[in-house]
């Protein structure tokens, strides 16, 4: 039995994968401050004798007495309204809080992946986006302290790989979606559901024709986990290549809850990219992995878990 540690492991994607690994047979030490998450996302795992809370903050050192055999690192707000209320504080859990577990990691002999993001390709000027692609990033914009963060939190990985042969792994995550997500997280999937479910016009920024590619939570779970039990040390694309535009996606949502609403058209917000699509032959080729659950599968458990909110 392995022990995991998962930092971040009471948000979306974290309380997801400390449900998986448990389901694995694993022992999981869930670490999380719930600045931007819940502890109700984590209620079936305490039931399990081999699951443990910590409420701690990544900037501060992490010290855990127990054998730890891989980390997960997922602890930053990723909602752009969280994670743009305190640029600085999302600065440094990407920069402090990625050091103080890669230096628990080197202690503890421990593989660790960073949960990184597709946000590091900027505004991208080509598409699909693969991973040598270096992006086109704005420095100095509002969504820098999260995009220049996972940028320089990669960094920091292949800098501790080189230096001291941590086992590292990075995972640049596009558009995911399913249970657990927070229906205020200012993200496109729950301002849709969550608008139709209250009967409020859907809220379109630009014209709509932006694009993004949606992943089911379960699919980004398997790819996370694979490339946590591979040898790979480089960035890879974990995401769905079935690029659609956001117009489209209201489409979807609308058909699939019968509702008539209609759109009202915003200025598009500062920095926003205009396309998001991975190119995935990395994953297919060293991982062999792909995205199996449907759009439209998944929206339906996704409706279903907002709903009961």
């Amino acid at each position: 039995m392995k022990t995991i540690l998962v930092a971040g492991g009471c948000g979306f994607i974290g309380s997801n994968l400390c449900l998986q690994l448990l389901n694995d047979n694993n022992k999981v030490i869930c670490v999380d401050n719930l600045y931007s998450s819940k502890i109700e996302n984590i209620k079936l795992c305490m039931t399990n004798k081999n699951f443990t809370y910590i409420n701690h903050n990544i900037i501060e050192p992490l010290h855990i007495n127990d054998t730890i055999d891989e980390i997960y690192h997922l602890a930053c707000p990723a909602s752009p309204p969280i994670y743009q209320k305190d640029p600085i504080y999302t600065l440094k859990t990407n920069f402090i809080g990625t050091m103080n577990l890669l230096e628990l990691a080197k202690i503890k002999n421990a593989k660790i992946l960073l949960a990184s993001t597709s946000e590091i390709y900027g505004e991208p000027q080509v598409s699909p986006q693969p991973e040598t692609y270096r992006g086109n990033v704005n420095t100095i914009g509002i969504r820098s302290c999260y995009d220049e963060g996972k940028r320089i939190a990669e960094t920091l990985f292949m800098d501790y790989h080189k230096q001291y042969k941590v086992q590292t792994h990075i995972v640049r995550i596009f558009n995911t979606y399913g249970p657990n997500m927070n229906k205020n997280d200012g993200r496109v999937v729950t301002n849709f559901i969550s608008q139709i479910l209250t009967n409020k016009p859907i809220t379109l920024y630009g014209d709509g024709s932006q694009t993004r590619s949606f992943q089911y939570i379960d699919d980004l779970l398997n790819g996370m986990i694979k490339l946590m039990k591979s040898n790979y040390i480089y960035p890879v694309n974990i995401g769905n290549p079935n690029e659609i535009t956001i117009k489209k996606l209201a489409s979807i949502l609308l058909e699939l809850t019968n509702s008539d609403l209609k759109c009202i058209y915003k200025p598009l917000p500062l920095d926003d990219p205009t396309n998001r699509n991975p190119d995935i032959q990395l994953a297919k080729t060293i991982l062999n992995w792909e995205p199996r659950v449907e759009l439209k599968t998944g929206l339906i458990k996704t409706i279903r878990y907002l709903k009961n909110c």
